[in-house]
């Protein structure tokens, strides 16, 4: 399992737009401090607005915001819209083979669970929780 680029740059926006809480930031600023492309950082900031994270504003003036407290946003929901399903074991699900270890294999079970597991973790973690109190992550992400 490896984290999408898209899933990475959310994160990295979400993250900007707390530690910069109560300021509208703007593209290129997450763009220059996170070293990503604007382009594709438009195409993630469009679904993280559709997803109800942040919230836009066009214009000269114009940037983004958080659309609600970092503390009600948890990392299992961001890795949930932007990650697909993870198919660890479709033993063929749907195609023309079918795996011919079915009905004995106790594999697909425990991914299963471990899979669960790993968003059980995310989800107890919120943006806020990544943020507060992390100097560190502040002083990078702090728009001048």
């Amino acid at each position: 399992m490896r984290l999408t680029m898209r899933t990475s740059l959310a994160l990295r926006t979400l993250m900007f737009c707390a530690v910069n809480d109560g300021r509208i930031v703007q593209r290129h600023e997450i763009s220059t401090t996170c070293d990503a492309s604007e382009n594709h950082l438009a195409q993630v900031i469009h679904l993280l607005a559709r997803n109800g994270y942040i919230k836009t504003r066009r214009g000269r003036h114009g940037g983004l915001s958080l659309a609600r407290p970092a503390g009600e946003i948890t990392v299992g929901q961001v890795f949930r819209s932007f990650e697909a399903p993870l198919p660890f074991a479709d033993c063929w699900q749907g195609s023309e083979r079918e795996c011919p270890l079915k009905g004995a294999c106790r594999l697909a079970c425990v991914l299963k669970e471990a899979i669960d597991a790993f968003y059980a973790r995310l989800d107890r973690t919120t943006l806020a929780e990544l943020v507060d109190d992390n100097g560190d992550l502040q002083t990078l992400l702090k728009a001048a």
